[in-house]
Order: structure tokens, then C-alpha cells, then sequence
């Protein structure tokens, strides 16, 4: 079942009011597992929602970061399954690598949501009780399709889709949104590994950009490609098109200047937040988690980009 941004508020709203409107003695473990480094910002929210959550509702909740290390992860996992948390939110960069080690875990009795990233064929793929993220493949599919109709890209064009991760599930998601999207026009997408080092990745875009000058549009994958990609453009001494994913505040500021025609946002408090508060409600009352999806109405442009900004002060 999928519920909508505001049924899924009020209903966590609600369920806080009832509880108490202090914060609650930690009487639930719970582990958030993300797959990145702490030096990633993207982060900053996803952890501060889920840190929220853990207050409201009563949460003993602890972070940890695998650093892009699919080993590690696992071990990760395996380690908050041995100590016998109540629930673990992990994001699911692999559609394999966690298979075995998060249906582990839901076995001995865990609690697993999947946030920010999720097995490329959902619940079908993995164990996990829920996901709660975007949509990455419909998001990748509307930028891609609404970069079209407001930049007339026409079959036999050529476009770019750098990635900071190819292999990960969120870029082979949104990539491949995109490349429907051109596919069904005739239009040809190329991609590069960019990295997760933003001077690298810039650097990297800007060396494509200049060594092909028929590219038509640029489209960010994540956070990293997103926010150099102005700059990127900049660098290689052209102006061409460029939309992308997430927020930062580098990237809420291309949007606003027009060096950035608009940014798929997938609201990553929101990521952090709910998977912690369906584990609370899962352990203290039974309530079966849920999918959420973070990402409907997500598409900002210079129209909608000032609403968010308080938000993005937040969290740098």
C-alpha cells in the first residue's frame, strides 16, 4: 500500500499527540544504516529526521555509515541483527549485495524498512518490511520528459548523464528513467562515472562537455553530479540546458539564477524520519509498515525552488 505525503504526516501526527506530547523514554533499538560517508551532506537531513523521530517517539537510535563499502554494510547489518535491535532502516544501494543479510535479519524478528534507495524490483527483490523514498525511476522518466518539451530536444540529439555510482541501484533507477524518456524521442544518452569527490566529478563533466560539443542537455543523477553540473557547464564554456536531483544549497541557488532549469527533490528528512517512526509503531503496537514515497509532486523549478530553502538552511 502506498500512502501520500499528508495521510502519512497526519497519521504520525496523530499518533504523537495520543503518545504524549513530551518525548518518550528510549524503550525501542533501533540501527539506521546508510551506505555513504558522513561527509556526504545529502545525509544531513535523512539523519536529522531520523534523529527526530527517535525523540518523539521513543527511539534508542544509532547511526552508522558503511562508506560505500558493500562488505561493510553487511557487516553492519549482521552485527545490529546479533545485538538484537528492534529495527534497522537501511538504504538498499544494491538490487544483491543485501539480500541475504537483511532477510537474516527479518527472520530473527527485526523490524527492516529500506530507505533513500531500494532493490530495483522492491518488496519482489528483497525482505524488507517497506521503502520509504522516491519513486527513482518515474522522477528520472518526468525530468527527462519535461526537459524535452521545454528545451525541444529532438530525435538524433545527444544528451548527458553522468553518474556518481553507475552500479548503484539509485542511478541505475533515475538513468534509466531518463533513458526511456530519450529513447522513446531518438535521442542518445551518454554517461561517465563522476565519482563522489564534487571537484572531481566537475571536473570530470566539464572534460566530456568540452571534448563533445553536440551535446544537447546535461542531467544530473544525484546529489554530487547536480551540484557541480552549473559548473561543469561553466567550465567547458557552453550553455546548454542542465536539470538534475536532490538539494543543496548550491544546487537551490542554480535553480533560483536559471543556470539550473529545475531539481527532482526526494525530501530526504522525510527518508530518515518515517523509517524510524514505522519501526517504533511496528514494535509498540504491531501496525504493518508501509511504503511511502517521498517524491510525488517533487519537481522544483525557479516557480517552486524559495518554498524549500529554510529547509536546506537547516541541515548545512
Amino acid at each position: 500500500m502506498k500512502l501520500t505525503r499528508l495521510t502519512t504526516a497526519a497519521l504520525a501526527a496523530g499518533v504523537a499527540l495520543t503518545m504524549s506530547s513530551a518525548a518518550l523514554a528510549a524503550d525501542v533499538k533501533a540501527t539506521m544504516i546508510i551506505y555513504l560517508d558522513p561527509s556526504v551532506q545529502f545525509f544531513n537531513p535523512v539523519v536529522k529526521g531520523a534523529q527526530d523521530a527517535a525523540a518523539q517517539f521513543g527511539v534508542d537510535l544509532d547511526v552508522q555509515y558503511a562508506n560505500n563499502d558493500p562488505v561493510r554494510q553487511n557487516d553492519l547489518i549482521e552485527s545490529a541483527t546479533a545485538a538484537g535491535v528492534d529495527g534497522i532502516a537501511v538504504a538498499i544501494s544494491s538490487s544483491d549485495a543485501f539480500d541475504a543479510s537483511i532477510c537474516s535479519a527479518v527472520k530473527a524478528g527485526i523490524i527492516v524498512i529500506g530507505f533513500n534507495n531500494d532493490d530495483l524490483e522492491g518488496a519482489k527483490g528483497n525482505c524488507r518490511q517497506a521503502y520509504v523514498g522516491m519513486n527513482e525511476f518515474a522522477s528520472g522518466y518526468e525530468l527527462g520528459n519535461r526537459m524535452i518539451e521545454k528545451f525541444g530536444l529532438k530525435e538524433g540529439d545527444m544528451v548527458f548523464n553522468p553518474r556518481e555510482i553507475p552500479e548503484a541501484s539509485f542511478a541505475v533507477a533515475r538513468g534509466g528513467g531518463i533513458e526511456k524518456a530519450m529513447k522513446e524521442k531518438g535521442i542518445k544518452v551518454e554517461t561517465v562515472r563522476a565519482g563522489l569527490d564534487p571537484a572531481e566529478a566537475q571536473n570530470i563533466m566539464a572534460q566530456f562537455l568540452i571534448a563533445n560539443k553536440n551535446v544537447k542537455a546535461l542531467f544530473g543523477t544525484g546529489s554530487v553530479t547536480s551540484t557541480v553540473g552549473a559548473g561543469a557547464i561553466k567550465d567547458a564554456g557552453i550553455d546548454i540546458p542542465f536539470g538534475g536531483f536532490d538539494l543543496a544549497v548550491e544546487i537551490v541557488n542554480a535553480v533560483e539564477s536559471g543556470a539550473m532549469f529545475a531539481t527532482m527533490d526526494q525530501q530526504p528528512y522525510l527518508q530518515g524520519y518515517y523509517p524510524i517512526v514505522q519501526i517504533a509503531l511496528a514494535k509498540k503496537y504491531g501496525l504493518t509498515p508501509t511504503d511511502i514515497d517521498t517524491g510525488q509532486g517533487a519537481f522544483l523549478d525557479q516557480s517552486r525552488i524559495s518554498s524549500v530553502k529554510p529547509m536546506i538552511g537547516t541541515y548545512r
